[in-house]
């Protein structure tokens, strides 16, 4: 083998290489584009007596629930999935740019405990 073919050989596969980099690269900047970050987001936290649930926007709290609204009593959430049950309502709500006011009726619905 002379001189010029190995050079030619080595120029193929370094843009082989090349190549195989720059499609690597393109799949993992398509991947991150397609897993969108939600910019609500949902967390239960525990009070004294229960569960109650934040909402936030771009990591700033908006709504901070500690008690079932719309009962009489201060009452916490009894348990961990009531609240975050609540708190994706409300957060759906705010998506379709409705009142994120909770009803009774909505409680019943989803099952809450009061």
């Amino acid at each position: 083998m002379n001189k010029v073919t190995t050079i030619i050989k080595n120029k193929k596969i370094f843009w082989s290489n090349i190549q195989k980099i720059l499609v690597f690269l393109v799949f993992i900047l398509f991947l991150n584009a397609c897993h969108k970050k939600e910019v609500l987001e949902t967390a239960s936290f525990k009070t004294e007596t229960g569960w109650g649930y934040t909402i936030s926007y771009k990591n700033k709290i908006i709504i901070k629930q500690s008690i079932i609204p719309v009962i009489s009593d201060n009452k916490s959430f009894a348990s961990e999935e009531d609240a975050l049950k609540t708190a994706d309502l409300v957060k759906q709500k705010i998506k379709k740019n409705t009142s994120p006011t909770v009803t009774k009726k909505d409680l019943i619905l989803l099952k809450i405990k009061f």
